[in-house]
C-alpha cells in the first residue's frame, strides 16, 4: 500500500517525538562533553572559542525544539516534508558530536582539535542555517510574515561568515564570530519573544 501524505491528527504527534529524540540525544553529548571538562580538569582543558560555540549549540538546540511546536499547524505531511525535518535535527546533532568527539587523544586539546575540524562544523553550521530558512517557510505564509527584515539576511550572513571561519585560522576573527553569534541569538531570542509570545 503508497501512502503519500499523511492526514491523521497523531501526525504531528509522531513527527515530533522523532525530533524529539534526536534533539534530546544532541543535548546529551553536548552536556556530557561539557561534564568532561569538570570531571577530567587536568587531562581537560578548555578552549574559549570551542565553549562559546558549545553555548551557541546548546542555545540552538532549546530554540529549535521550541520553534518545531509551529509544525503543528500543517494540515498535511508528506514523507518529504518528514524527510527535511529528520536531516535538519540530524544536522543539529551533527554539530553538537562535531564539538565533542569520543576522543581528542591526537590533538593539543579542544582548541586545537576544533580549529582543525572547522570545515566540518562549519559547513553544517551553514547548512543549517539555509535548512532554517527552509523550515520558516514550510511553516507558512502567516508564520513567515511574523519576522522583520534581520530575520532574513541571518541565513545569508551566517553562511558568508561560515565560509570565511573554514578558510581563516586567525582566533580573532573566530573570537569575533562566536561572540556577535551569541549575542545575535539571545537578541533574536528576547526579540522573537516579545513578539510572537
Amino acid at each position: 500500500m503508497e501512502q503519500t501524505a499523511a492526514h491523521l491528527p497523531d501526525a504531528f504527534t509522531h513527527i515530533r517525538l522523532i525530533l524529539g529524540f534526536v534533539i534530546s540525544l544532541s543535548l546529551a553529548r553536548l552536556l556530557s562533553g561539557l561534564a568532561r571538562f569538570v570531571q577530567h580538569p587536568e587531562e581537560m582543558k578548555p578552549d574559549a572559542i570551542h565553549l562559546m560555540w558549545s553555548l551557541s549549540v546548546l542555545i540552538l538546540l532549546v530554540h529549535f525544539w521550541w520553534w518545531e511546536f509551529w509544525l503543528g499547524t500543517i494540515a498535511t505531511w508528506t514523507f518529504a516534508l518528514y524527510a527535511f525535518l529528520l536531516v535538519f535535527a540530524l544536522q543539529l546533532f551533527l554539530l553538537a558530536a562535531l564539538l565533542y568527539p569520543d576522543n581528542v587523544s591526537e590533538y593539543a586539546g579542544y582548541g586545537d582539535y576544533f580549529m582543525r575540524r572547522r570545515a566540518w562544523f562549519f559547513g553544517v553550521f551553514a547548512s543549517v542555517n539555509i535548512f532554517d530558512v527552509i523550515d520558516t517557510l514550510i511553516k507558512g505564509a502567516h508564520h513567515a510574515a511574523q519576522y522583520n527584515w534581520s530575520y532574513w539576511i541571518q541565513a545569508p550572513a551566517y553562511v558568508l561568515l561560515s565560509l570565511v571561519a573554514i578558510f581563516s585560522a586567525n582566533r580573532k576573527f573566530h573570537i569575533t564570530f562566536i561572540a556577535a553569534n551569541l549575542i545575535w541569538q539571545i537578541f533574536f531570542i528576547a526579540e522573537a519573544f516579545s513578539v510572537l509570545g
